[in-house]
């Protein structure tokens, strides 16, 4: 039987922008947050008990206490899961090293992905990133702006447009009140949710653009205005793992070059054209005629 859980992520693209709000606080607190008064959940997703109730009719289930219902049963069946309660004593104690813990456990991080991105929103930031835009803004908080850059990175080699915004409420302010309609913002923010995240997401949202977040399981505050929604499991010791994270952005890279095609290619023609690198590892024969006439080698940089 297909869980409420699997039913929501297979239909958040038939959704109203209300009623993914609904669907993505319950999923973010899966299955507390279902278990909890209609009115409950409206409040915690910003929105209101009707538009929890019109997305339960969605789902085909008659009503709010038929849904809770629902709930409990799952909830009562992974308790009664023979695996699951092996998988408990295994964990409890497998006499792992920290390291083949530390592993284990940011492997599992990466396999939560399947659950966390409903596939509907992976593909729609997808369709943001790879239609032309004017412009593709990107930030991030405290570490997470790191990984934000490298996306930013990767994906300037495959379209044009792309900008990093390293201090977005600060000199990077300007390129946010620039932003349109044929505009896309992605924002970082994993818990510890930082102002500007939301800020400069309510600002593209005002001047038009469109808005993906790419936040933890809690979901940032910036989430209220974001078109699309990323959420990723983020748990680790003694800081949060950005593990999921780098696959998340690899595929949103990956997927964007597939989905250009010949057209992304190309733009990384030509940074291969413009761009020279060299690597130490690379001396050929011109190198070393060089080296032997007393000609000095070109500086190179890492990739």
């Amino acid at each position: 039987m297909t869980s409420l859980r699997d039913e929501i992520f297979e239909r958040m693209d038939e959704l109203s922008p209300a009623e993914k709000k609904v669907a993505r606080s319950l999923l973010a607190n899966y299955p507390a947050a279902g278990l909890a008064s209609a009115a409950a959940l409206a409040k915690a997703a910003g929105t209101s008990t009707p538009t929890v109730l019109r997305l339960v009719s969605r789902l085909g289930i008659g009503g709010y206490p038929e849904f809770q219902t629902q709930l409990r049963h799952e909830v009562t069946e992974q308790l009664s899961s023979p695996v699951s309660r092996a998988a408990s004593r295994l964990q409890d104690g497998d006499g792992a090293t920290v390291f083949q813990r530390s592993v284990a456990q940011r492997m599992a991080l990466v396999e939560q992905l399947g659950t966390t991105v409903p596939p509907s929103e992976f593909d729609a930031a997808v369709t943001l990133l790879a239609t032309p835009c004017r412009q593709v803004v990107l930030s991030g908080g405290y570490f997470s702006r790191h990984v934000a850059h490298v996306l930013a990175m990767q994906l300037d080699q495959l379209v044009p447009g792309v900008v990093f915004a390293g201090e977005p409420l600060g000199p990077d302010i300007g390129t946010y009140l620039s932003l349109g309609k044929d505009c896309a913002v992605l924002v970082f923010d994993l818990r510890r949710y930082e102002l500007p995240a939301k800020q400069v997401a309510a600002l593209a949202r005002q001047r038009g653009a469109s808005v993906v977040v790419i936040t933890d399981d809690g979901l940032s505050p910036a989430a209220d205005e974001a078109d699309v929604v990323l959420p990723v499991a983020v748990e680790g010791t003694p800081f949060d793992s950005f593990a999921a994270l780098l696959v998340l952005v690899e595929s949103l890279v990956e997927a964007v070059f597939q989905r250009l095609g010949s057209a992304a290619l190309d733009r990384m023609k030509q940074w291969e054209e413009s761009v020279h690198i060299l690597r130490a590892f690379r001396a050929g024969p011109d190198a070393d005629g060089a080296a032997a006439a007393g000609e000095p080698a070109d500086e190179g940089e890492d990739a």
